[in-house]
């Protein structure tokens, strides 16, 4: 019995942990979020975006699916945010602390972000309510390998077609003179 008690402890101890993680690595991924979209050089935006996403990885490593994080970093971390850099290098645009970038719209772009986050959380609370996700057991490769390339073929494929367009309009606008 008291091996039964020790082992619900050692849970209990174990859930606190990763709640007060999840919690220390979500306050620095806002954190990072504001800085992406308030510093005024694009490449700190840029590298702040990196933060982001390694962040929203190590979330995936909590929730068991490594195969998620992994993928995060290799594809979000290490091909777009290379390509956002190279587009921004072959455009020419200010590497250093621009204050018009800064200045210009930035109500405009508050209202923007604040009906975005409106929207979407009105569609997360229509879609889920008070619905708990449980996980029974980590997806295998296979399992998301095949939601992928089957129900969400889609978005992938615009997602790449959409990244294609951005390659090529930075190249376009680069070419120009």
């Amino acid at each position: 019995m008291s091996s039964l008690l020790a082992a619900v402890s050692a849970d209990a101890d174990l859930m606190v942990a990763q709640n007060v993680f999840f919690a220390l690595i979500s306050l620095v991924m806002v954190i990072a979020a504001v800085r992406v979209v308030t510093t005024g050089n694009v490449v700190h935006a840029a590298l702040w975006l990196v933060v982001v996403l390694a962040g929203v990885a190590v979330q995936f490593l909590f929730l068991g699916a490594e195969f998620v994080a992994v993928t995060q970093v290799l594809v979000y971390i290490g091909a777009v945010i290379v390509l956002f850099l190279f587009g921004v290098m072959l455009t020419k645009a200010s590497m250093g602390d621009d204050e018009s970038v800064v200045n210009e719209r930035r109500g405009m772009a508050g209202m923007v972000g604040l009906l975005l986050f409106a929207v979407m959380a009105i569609a997360l609370f229509d879609s889920f309510g008070d619905k708990r996700v449980v996980i029974d057991e980590p997806q295998s490769v296979n399992t998301v390998s095949d939601s992928i390339f089957s129900q969400y073929i889609v978005p992938f494929e615009a997602v790449s077609v959409l990244l294609l367009a951005a390659l090529i309009g930075a190249i376009v606008l680069a070419r120009k003179d």
